[in-house]
């Protein structure tokens, strides 16, 4: 498991904790987190059928909502099979390898969704302010080139992560206090020095999802001052309705990722197994909730589901 070289030992092997004192419980933890990690599956699968099957929801906007589903899917199946494994059968071992594959895929996944909710908030922001450009601006041409700006950004972005960390003496301990390899995680069982990387890591945070949601709130109070020179109320309400669903996606994937990223770097006296959990809802809550969301919001999809669920006989 350690090999010697000039600076101590270095660990070529990590062992996965799981929740920190909360060991003897993983068995009834990981049911939930089955049944999210079903759901997850279920809906998004579900969901890009629909958009594909469906003509009229061949808009950006559902685009860019299919992309999010495959970034979903995957950013789950990196993660729970590898959990389930820890928590059924407690056998946490990863090798060092293993371990910069998983959290750079985690990591680079989870900046392009987030580029993705910011393509998502621009297609709203040209939709109500630019209504009568929305078809000439955002074009299928336009969308391909975002799409693969935004999957080129996470890639290059984080790239450096899992080479700046290979290098690293991991010579203090092998265990990881975590579910998944997580970066700021493995920084710290490093016995060198690493402000440098952690800096990088934070400009890194900052240049994806930090820009991304300083970017969507400027876009959104655009919005909300086209929104409100509307002259009825009515116009008004039905308009913020169709902001509404990216508004819940955005809340719900945001918010523990913030926490989460905080908490790890200046939280030291949040409790280990609360900061876990928050990391795991942030992973694996996002891709069930945003189907459901919408497939209730939005009226074709809801349609098709239903149809689907409950066809008419003849």
């Amino acid at each position: 498991m350690f090999t010697s070289n000039a600076t101590g030992l270095h660990c070529s092997t990590f062992i996965l904790l799981g929740i920190p004192g909360l060991e003897a419980a993983h068995f009834w933890i990981s049911i939930p987190f089955g049944l999210v990690y079903l759901m997850a599956l279920l809906g998004n699968f579900a969901l890009l059928i629909i958009i594909k099957m469906e003509p009229s929801l061949r808009e950006p906007m559902y685009l860019f909502l299919c992309i999010v589903a495959g970034a979903d899917l995957a950013v789950c199946t990196m993660m729970v099979p590898k959990l389930l494994i820890l928590f059924w059968f407690n056998d946490g071992m990863i090798s060092l390898e293993g371990c910069l594959a998983h959290m750079f895929l985690i990591h680079s996944l989870s900046a392009m969704e987030s580029g993705f909710f910011l393509a998502m908030a621009f297609d709203r922001y040209v939709a109500i302010c630019h209504p009568l450009r929305h078809s000439t601006i955002l074009t299928h041409p336009v969308i391909r080139g975002v799409g693969l700006a935004v999957f080129l950004r996470g890639i290059l972005m984080l790239s450096p992560h899992p080479f700046l960390l290979m290098w690293l003496p991991y010579c203090r301990i092998n265990i990881i206090a975590h579910t998944y390899c997580e970066f700021m995680a493995l920084v710290k069982l490093a016995c060198a020095e690493t402000r440098v990387i952690r800096a990088y890591g934070l400009i890194v945070a900052f240049l994806t999802g930090g820009l991304d949601f300083l970017l969507i709130i400027c876009m959104y109070i655009l919005v909300l001052q086209a929104v409100f020179c509307l002259p009825s109320k009515d116009a008004r309400l039905k308009t913020l309705g169709t902001c509404g669903s990216h508004v819940c996606m955005i809340l719900g994937s945001y918010t523990p990722a913030f926490f989460s990223f905080l908490t790890h770097r200046f939280g030291h006296n949040i409790a280990p197994h609360i900061h876990i959990f928050v990391a795991n809802i942030y992973i694996l809550v996002p891709p069930m909730v945003n189907p459901i969301i919408y497939g209730v919001r939005t009226k074709r999809i809801c349609e098709k589901v239903l149809k689907f669920l409950f066809p008419l006989k003849s």
